[in-house]
């Protein structure tokens, strides 16, 4: 029986007439009468049942026994349902330590830490209609944010949404990762995320190695408590002058560091100077994170462009992003993501430059010598690995068959 001095009302979701893909949940405890659910739909006529179903199979299963439920459904599907009915009756103070998770999807094999990381997708985690249509646009990766994008009001309901996103949604070949909040906060996120395996998480805000260490013993001891070892990537977002002097100790903190990258918004207000197109005000801390990366052998990973209608501008950036030492950067709009691809991807001119020198150095090894030449030209060693790299890079964008 439900206590009435530890219970009240509560709601979560959104409805109206601009929502799409979610719904309204309110729910009033009481201590006698059972369940009643009352329904607003759309398709009532064609889903009402099943979802009315869906409703009181998680109210059974976050043992809900006595509570008058209103749904407003904006074309919500399943996963979503139970992740705002979890998030209503969690903040009614029922179903404390109960959780209703979705039928899992299949999650396909773990990312390699060096894969290419050159657009991540951020999407709210508070917005569903982003999520089932995400992997249609390519991106290398998408990111499930609870930090920056989520109102401080609706955290505790996106952890539970971004949770049941994790479980429900195939991302297809996109890496799948999570933006966790600020630490101490963040640390809360993990308990829930990590255990449905994402990929990656990233860490915002990070000033010091010691948070990084913290994230890792949490994750270490959320995946000890559910047997998983798939591997779970980090990535540290500097994002403070503090944070940028201190990037090589950063990146060295954990051996599931694979990239690093840095978030110029905050970074421009600490020193309080404007973000500008050119980039020129953080020239010197993207060198260093470039520098700290290549130093522990991670990836650099560069900040978004904010202007989403300058492609123009977002295509000097990423090139010259790549003429850094960047591997990749993030995006906030699907458009943006084949412009970044093109962007950090090697010219044919520099491809077949790089093939010539891989092959010559290859016949000179064939005749007994350490180097090669192409005509006049000798061949150094960092030449030569240079051109390995890129022509692995070019191979693995599709762009050497």
């Amino acid at each position: 029986m439900n206590n009435a001095a530890q219970t009240k009302p509560a709601e979560a979701g959104q409805w109206g007439k601009d929502v799409r893909s979610d719904l309204h949940v309110s729910i009033e405890p009481r201590d006698t009468g059972g369940v009643e659910i009352g329904l607003e739909s759309r398709v009532a006529p064609y889903y009402g049942n099943a979802i009315l179903a869906q409703a009181r199979d998680v109210l059974e299963a976050l043992e809900v026994r006595h509570a008058r439920i209103a749904i407003h459904d904006e074309g919500a599907l399943p996963f979503v349902i139970s992740a705002r009915i979890e998030g209503a009756a969690r903040r009614a103070g029922l179903a404390s330590g109960e959780h209703a998770l979705p039928d899992p999807v299949a999650v396909r094999a773990a990312s390699p830490r060096d894969r290419l990381r050159r657009s991540r997708l951020y999407l709210p985690g508070s917005e569903p209609k982003y999520f089932v249509n995400a992997a249609l646009y390519d991106p290398d990766a998408i990111i499930l944010d609870l930090e920056d994008s989520v109102h401080p009001a609706e955290k505790d309901l996106a952890r539970i949404l971004v949770r049941n996103t994790l479980r429900a949604v195939s991302f297809g070949a996109c890496e799948r990762m999570v933006r966790i909040n600020q630490l101490p906060l963040g640390l809360e996120d993990l308990a829930e995320v990590v255990p449905q395996s994402p990929d990656l998480i990233l860490i915002p805000k990070v000033e010091t190695a010691e948070q990084v260490v913290a994230v890792d013993l949490v994750i270490a001891q959320v995946k000890a408590g559910c047997g998983l070892e798939r591997p779970t990537w980090l990535m540290p977002i500097l994002e403070s002058a503090v944070g940028v002097e201190n990037a090589f100790h950063i990146v060295r903190a954990s051996p599931n560091i694979v990239a690093l990258t840095i978030g110029l918004e905050d970074y421009t207000a600490d020193l309080g100077v404007a973000k500008t197109s050119e980039g020129r005000e953080s020239l010197y801390a993207r060198l260093r994170i470039v520098n700290a990366a290549k130093a522990a052998g991670v990836q650099a990973i560069d900040s978004v462009f904010g202007d989403v209608a300058d492609t123009e501008g977002l295509r000097r950036w990423g090139e010259a992003s790549r003429g850094l030492g960047f591997e990749g950067m993030g995006c906030i709009h699907p458009g943006q993501i084949s412009v970044i691809h093109a962007a950090f991807a090697p010219s044919q001119a520099e491809i077949a430059k790089s093939l010539k020198i891989v092959a010559a150095v290859a016949a000179a090894q064939q005749r007994g010598r350490g180097g090669g030449s192409r005509g006049s030209e000798m061949i150094d060693p960092p030449v030569v690995e240079r051109a390995k790299k890129l022509v692995e890079r070019a191979r693995a964008m599709g762009k050497i068959q």
